[in-house]
């Protein structure tokens, strides 16, 4: 059988020897003169691009730390003792009838997994009790949905006058007060709101900031994660 697709013999018998060209092996037919020439990437270019990767990472990041958060949140339990902050929860009929009412009519505005309305009285003083009502849900805007319920409030009890911010302690979310108008005059009210839940409170007879340092205080004798 003939093998010279394999090799092609030297007419002297092939017992000369092999000579080996000096010129290298291109493995792409490509003719390197005709490829375009690459320019090195210029150092304003360079920081551009580490500028938007930066920009890229801090929003990944904070994406990341946004989803930790309302993990973290969104399982919440109230649960209103019978004594928190040196108030005593008033378990009369009276009272209860003003919680359902509150809890009530709360639980109308937002949707919520479970709703609770309570009246804490002072021992000092009979006429500085603090009415809470509100309840658990997965928010996703909390500080929006907290706004929105402080609006519909002041459809039914009028204008809540200076509502700013306040420390929301060791909870996290966020914690505004203000002052608005009833039978009795006007009175403090704050709220507060995170991923797990959203709650109300009414302080006759009470400052704003006096109120804000108690709501702080009840809030972490109520809520549990």
């Amino acid at each position: 059988m003939s093998d010279a697709h394999l090799t092609e013999r030297p007419v002297d018998g092939g017992h000369g020897p092999v000579e080996l060209t000096e010129e290298p092996i291109q493995l792409s037919r490509r003719d390197p003169a005709l490829e375009p020439e690459r320019r090195p990437v210029s150092r304003r270019r360079k920081i551009v691009l580490a500028a938007l990767l930066a920009a890229g990472l801090a929003g990944a990041g904070a994406l990341g730390l946004g989803g930790w958060r309302v993990v973290q949140e969104k399982d919440t339990r109230l649960t209103p003792p019978a004594d928190v902050a040196r108030l005593t929860r008033d378990d009369s009929d009276r009272a209860r009838s003003t919680a359902d009412y509150l809890r009530d009519g709360f639980a109308a505005d937002i949707e919520l997994d479970r709703s609770f309305g309570a009246v804490y009285t002072d021992p000092a003083d009979a006429k500085r009790s603090v009415l809470l009502f509100g309840g658990t849900t997965l928010l996703w805007q909390p500080e929006r949905d907290l706004d929105t319920l402080f609006g519909l409030m002041a459809d039914e009890t009028g204008k809540v006058a200076g509502l700013r911010e306040v420390d929301a302690g060791r909870l996290g979310g966020v914690m505004k007060c203000g002052t608005t108008s009833g039978d009795g005059g006007d009175f403090a009210v704050c709220g507060w709101a995170d991923h797990g839940s959203v709650v109300m409170g009414m302080f006759p007879g009470r400052a704003v900031d006096d109120s804000a340092a108690l709501f702080r205080r009840l809030r972490e004798g109520i809520q549990t994660r």
